[in-house]
C-alpha cells in the first residue's frame, strides 16, 4: 500500500474545538477564518439573562449562543479543519461532551479582563486531556493583563500555550489555529497526555 497521499485525495478533516467563558469572542473567532458562512445558533439575549449572562466591558453584546457554532477551512491540500464552538455559559455546559467528540484539540479564548470566566473551559480541557491553547483575545488591540499573568492566573502548566490573537483577524485567528495544531502533533508523535 503506497503510503504517500495523492494529490487529489480529499484533505484529512480535522475537529477543532473554540471554547471559552460567555462573549469571550468563540463566534466571532469562527466567523473570522470560515470559508463558508458559518452556522451559528445564535439567540437575542433577553432579560431572563441579566445577571446572569455577564458579558462585561462589552455592552453592545446582544446575541448569545446557544448550541454551538461551525465553520471550516481549508488549512491546504491535505488538511481541512472543523471548528465547533461552545457555548458559554455554564447552564449549556451539558453539550460539551458531545462537541468535543472526536476532536484533535482545542483553542480556550480568554477575555484577560475577564479571567474566573474561563476556569471552567480549561479545567474541563485539563480533565479530559485534550490538548488546548490558551488564546487571550486581544479586545480593541488590547489585553487587560500580560500572558504570564494570564498563566500565573489560571494555574496552566508551562507545556500549554498561552497566546495573544484578535479573534476578529483572520491571519490572527489562523495563527492561534496553528499553535492547537502542533500542540496537537506533539502529543500525537510523543504518546504523552502531557
Amino acid at each position: 500500500m503506497d503510503s504517500v497521499r495523492s494529490p487529489d485525495a480529499a484533505p484529512i478533516p480535522v475537529k477543532i474545538v473554540v471554547a471559552g467563558g460567555f462573549g469571550v469572542g468563540k463566534t466571532t473567532t469562527v466567523a473570522a477564518i470560515s470559508e463558508i458562512p458559518p452556522l451559528t445558533t445564535e439567540a437575542e439575549m433577553t432579560s431572563a439573562g441579566v445577571g446572569i449572562d455577564n458579558p462585561g466591558h462589552r455592552v453592545n453584546k446582544v446575541t448569545t449562543t446557544v448550541a454551538m457554532d461551525f465553520g471550516c477551512v481549508t488549512i491546504d491540500r491535505t488538511l481541512k479543519l472543523y471548528l465547533f464552538g461552545t457555548p458559554g455559559q455554564a447552564r449549556f455546559g451539558f453539550m460539551w461532551d458531545d462537541l468535543v467528540r472526536g476532536a484533535l484539540g482545542a483553542l480556550v479564548v480568554v477575555d484577560s479582563s475577564r479571567l474566573d470566566d474561563c476556569y471552567p473551559a480549561v479545567d474541563y480541557f485539563e480533565q479530559s486531556g485534550l490538548p488546548f491553547v490558551v488564546a487571550v483575545n486581544a479586545f480593541d488591540g488590547v489585553l487587560a493583563n500580560d500572558l504570564e499573568s494570564v498563566r500565573w492566573a489560571l494555574a496552566v502548566a508551562d507545556h500549554v500555550p498561552v497566546i495573544a490573537f484578535d479573534a476578529r483577524e483572520r491571519l490572527s485567528v489562523r495563527d492561534a489555529l496553528l499553535v492547537v495544531l502542533d500542540r496537537a502533533l506533539d502529543r500525537a508523535v510523543s504518546g504523552s497526555h502531557s
